[in-house]
C-alpha cells in the first residue's frame, strides 16, 4: 500500500488542516484450523494477514464524523450531537458500530475525517469487516486517549458487529485482527479468551489462500441456522450433564451422551464442533514438536467434517480442495470461513507453489467454470499505528 498516495486523496477529498494526520492499520485473518467453534466456546488458530485495512484519520472542527474509502465511491457523514443510526447494508456501519459502543462506555470522540482503504480481497472471507472495526476502536483509543487494552478492543469490535451491524458472530476475527503477531498463530479458547502466540515455523512452506469468486449468499442464513441447531444439541445433552456450550465436552463425554441428541442432523453438527475441537489441540502439539505433516492431515480432516457432517463447504470449496489434494507438495488444504464459497487454506512446499496455482486453478475452472484468485500469504502483526 502506497501510503503517501493514501494521504495525497486524504487530503484532495478533505482538504488540508494544521490539525495532524495519522495512519493505522490493522489486518484480515485466516483461520488454519477451529472452525464454526467459536460460537461454540471452543478453539480456534487463526493468524493475522499483511493485507488489512489501512485508516487515515485528522480530527476536524466540527461536530461530524465523515467517511470515505477508496475502495467504494459512496461516502458518508454522522453527526455526534445525534443517535447513531444504521444506514441499510453500507459498509460504514462497521465503523459507526464502534463509535457506538465507545458511546455506551462513555467515551465520546470528537470530530474527525476518516479514509479507510483496504487491500483484503472483497467477499473472500478474510474478515475485513473485523479489520474495519479493528482499527477504527484502535485508533479512536489512540487518538483520544480513551486507555483500553487491546482485549478490550477487541470485545468493543465483536459488539459493533453483533449489536449494531446485526450479524452474530464470535470473536475469533476481531481477535485475530487485533492481536496478531508476525510469524505466529494465536490459540485461542473462545469462552476463556485465554490465548497464547504459537510460533509459525514455515521453513520451505508457503500458506497459500484461494477465492472459489462464489458469491457468498447462503453463509448468513446458514450460519444463523447451524448456530441453532448447536444450541438444540446443547439443550438435549443438558438433560443429563450441565454444561454451558458444546465445547464444554470432550470426544469421550460425547460419545457417550451423543444418544441424548435425536436429531441426526443436529448430532453431526455436534459432533463436527467436538472432533474440531480435538483436531485444535492436536495441532497445537503437531506444530510445537515441528511435525508439519501431521498439522497438515488435521486440516485435511477438519475440511472432511465440515463437509460431511457440518455441510458448509457447497461444490465449489470442496473442488478447489479436492483440486489442492492432487498436488504432490500440498500438505493440507481446507475451507476456511463461514463457508458456502469464501476461501480455502493450503500448506505448500515451496517449489510447488507455481505448479499448485496453475495446476489447481485451471482444474477449478475446468469443474466449476470459474476462476479462483490466488494468494500466498505472509503472516503479519495485528492492529497498529504506521505514522
Amino acid at each position: 500500500m502506497n501510503t503517501d498516495q493514501l494521504k495525497e486523496t486524504f487530503t484532495s477529498l478533505y482538504g488540508t488542516s494544521e490539525n495532524e494526520i495519522h495512519l493505522y492499520f490493522s489486518p484480515g485473518r485466516v483461520n488454519l484450523i477451529g472452525e464454526h467453534t467459536d460460537y461454540n466456546g471452543g478453539y480456534v488458530f487463526p493468524c493475522a494477514l499483511t493485507f488489512g485495512t489501512y485508516l487515515v484519520v485528522r480530527k476536524n472542527k466540527q461536530r461530524l464524523v465523515r467517511f470515505a474509502t477508496t475502495n467504494f465511491d459512496h461516502r458518508s457523514e454522522v453527526k455526534l450531537d445525534e443517535p447513531f443510526e444504521k444506514e441499510g447494508k453500507s459498509w460504514i456501519n462497521y465503523p459507526v458500530g464502534v463509535l457506538n459502543e465507545l458511546r455506551k462506555k462513555a467515551k465520546e470522540i470528537e470530530g474527525v475525517d476518516l479514509l479507510y482503504s483496504g487491500d483484503i480481497p472483497n467477499g473472500a472471507g478474510l474478515s475485513s469487516s473485523a479489520s474495519i472495526e479493528m482499527v477504527t476502536a484502535f485508533a479512536m483509543n489512540e487518538i483520544f486517549g480513551f486507555g483500553f487494552d487491546r482485549m478490550e478492543l477487541v470485545k468493543i469490535s465483536q459488539n459493533a458487529e453483533n449489536n449494531f451491524v446485526g450479524v452474530n458472530c464470535g470473536i475469533m476475527d476481531q481477535f485475530a485482527s487485533g492481536m496478531g503477531a508476525a510469524d505466529h498463530a494465536l490459540f485461542l479458547n473462545c469462552d476463556t479468551l485465554d490465548y497464547e502466540r504459537v510460533p509459525l515455523k514455515l521453513e520451505g512452506m508457503k500458506i497459500i489462500i484461494a477465492n472459489t469468486n462464489k458469491r457468498r449468499g447462503l453463509a448468513d442464513s446458514k450460519y444463523n441456522e447451524r448456530r441453532s441447531q448447536c444450541e438444540s444439541a446443547v439443550e438435549a445433552i443438558r438433560s443429563e450433564k450441565k454444561i454451558k456450550h458444546l465445547s464444554d465436552l470432550n470426544l469421550d463425554e460425547f460419545n457417550a451422551l451423543s444418544h441424548l441428541i435425536s436429531d441426526e442432523t443436529e448430532k453431526r453438527r455436534a459432533r463436527h464442533v467436538i472432533t474440531e475441537n480435538n483436531r485444535a489441540l492436536n495441532a497445537i502439539e503437531a506444530l510445537n514438536q515441528g511435525d508439519l505433516e501431521s498439522f497438515g492431515q488435521l486440516m485435511n480432516q477438519s475440511h472432511d467434517s465440515l463437509r460431511d457432517d457440518y455441510e458448509v463447504t457447497g461444490k465449489e470449496l470442496d473442488t478447489l480442495v479436492e483440486e489442492a489434494r492432487k498436488i504432490e507438495g500440498t500438505i493440507g488444504s481446507r475451507m476456511t470461513g463461514a463457508g458456502f464459497g469464501g476461501c480455502t487454506v493450503s500448506i505448500v512446499k515451496e517449489e510447488q507453489v507455481e505448479t499448485f496455482i496453475r495446476e489447481v486453478g485451471k482444474g477449478y475452472n475446468e469443474r466449476t467454470g470459474l476462476k479462483a484468485d490466488f494468494y500466498v500469504a505472509e503472516i503479519g502483526d495485528g492492529s497498529k499505528q504506521i505514522v
